[in-house]
């Protein structure tokens, strides 16, 4: 079965909002074994939608339109429906007494304009939203579904649940489809393809493996399709458990976890404190591990040392080292480990140092060459990075780096994280 996702709006068009709703219909269609093929915006002209109409109608068995339900006279999707279908606008009395009820228990007075909204094609079937004022609308055409939603998301997503949803797995049988996403940190695509070369062309021909890299990550993507879900989510279980017992060493996580949670989780089932000394990301390692909630039960703080000067004063960094080894070396970044440990009474601490970039590379440190380090106060892991040209990305990368590298420096030296 397969469907097209149509966003009605100028100001999509325009760049004036981001569409999330067509990301979101997606994920929920795909879950619910319908594949969509297409993504489309149009304007709040005729036109434009009764096109979309036609050419998803001609290619696609279901179309979910969002946008265009409001009381205002830009609000067209309703009329253009009615000419499509070839029906008359007829009010629906039900309607506006859900928006007369809605306005009341605001304390407000729904107006001509939210009556004249009530004026629906005839061949809809109305789907009541119970967040908002506008109906969804349902037609069935010729063994096909066309759905028209509204285009504030909250009222979408509503729809969609109580509403749209189930009526599509009533009227069509639905295949099941499952998803598990395993995400890796510390090796690129293409290593972590060659490592799964034999599992991967020994899947099931129902099971796909997708990859799906970021910077330092890489998302991998078990999928399975079947007449019989509870035998889709088994196997889709044992091909992910076969996955990670080829690559434990770089799996951290599942689905929606994020680097900074599962570190953040970590430490605090082991009851560890975390400092960050940071040179070249500037506060980025810190920031990602501030953005989880309850950090502050594990993270103590950070310091931003740019200068040799505060690496010195502030971390103990010995002047001898910076001027035998420089400010982008081991040795630096050991010992601001180490003085970080001792000038904030931490377990654990992360420092980095390097040459971010654009500027400032030598013959013997081009530009991307970054150290990190990672340590207690019995054992200080290190690392050099030799990276690309570009500031951010080199920043963004090292802070996924560094992450990374205190997940393993725990799993491998703390008990409470032993599998």
């Amino acid at each position: 079965m397969k469907a097209s996702i149509i966003t009605i709006g100028d100001e999509i068009l325009i760049g004036q909002i981001v569409d999330t709703n067509s990301s979101w219909i997606a994920q929920q269609l795909n879950l619910a074994g319908i594949w969509v093929h297409q993504m489309l915006s149009v304007g709040d002209e005729e036109a434009a939608i009764q096109q979309a109409l036609r050419d998803g109608l001609a290619d696609a068995d279901l179309l979910v339109f969002t946008g265009g339900l409001g009381p205002t006279k830009d609000d067209i999707t309703a009329r253009t429906f009615a000419d499509f279908f070839e029906c008359p606008l007829v009010f629906d009395a039900a309607t506006y007494d859900h928006i007369c009820r809605f306005f009341e228990r605001l304390g407000r007075t729904a107006g001509e304009a939210h009556r004249r909204q009530c004026f629906l094609p005839e061949k809809a079937i109305l789907l009541p939203n119970s967040m908002g004022t506008a109906p969804g609308m349902w037609f069935d055409h010729q063994g096909k579904v066309v759905v028209s939603l509204p285009g504030v998301p909250y009222e979408m997503k509503s729809l969609m649940e109580k509403e749209v949803l189930p009526r599509l797995r009533q009227k069509f049988n639905i295949q099941a489809v499952v998803h598990r996403t395993i995400l890796t940190a510390g090796e690129g695509e293409s290593r972590i393809a060659e490592r799964l070369e034999v599992f991967e062309n020994e899947l099931p021909p129902f099971v796909k493996l997708a990859y799906l890299p970021n910077l330092g990550q890489v998302r991998l993507r078990l999928s399975a399709k079947g007449n019989d879900l509870q035998l889709v989510q088994q196997v889709v279980q044992d091909k992910t458990q076969e996955l990670i017992n080829i690559i434990p060493d770089l799996v951290f996580g599942f689905d929606q976890e994020t680097l900074e949670t599962v570190l953040g989780q970590l430490l605090l089932d082991n009851n560890l404190s975390l400092v960050t000394a940071e040179s070249c990301t500037g506060g980025r390692i810190s920031h990602t591990l501030t953005s989880v909630p309850g950090s502050s039960a594990y993270f103590k703080g950070a310091l931003v040392a740019y200068s040799n000067e505060l690496k010195v004063n502030h971390l103990g960094v010995s002047a001898q080292t910076l001027a035998q080894h420089g400010a982008v070396s081991e040795a630096t970044v050991v010992e601001m480990v180490k003085g970080a440990l001792h000038a904030y009474q931490s377990d654990l601490a992360i420092a980095v140092s390097g040459i971010a970039g654009p500027g400032g590379g030598t013959p013997e440190k081009p530009v991307g060459t970054i150290w990190v380090a990672v340590g207690n106060q019995h054992y200080v892991a290190t690392q050099k990075l030799q990276l690309g040209k570009d500031r951010m990305l080199n920043i963004k990368f090292t802070t996924t780096f560094a992450l990374n590298m205190a997940r393993q420096f725990v799993v491998k030296h703390y008990p409470a994280s032993q599998p």
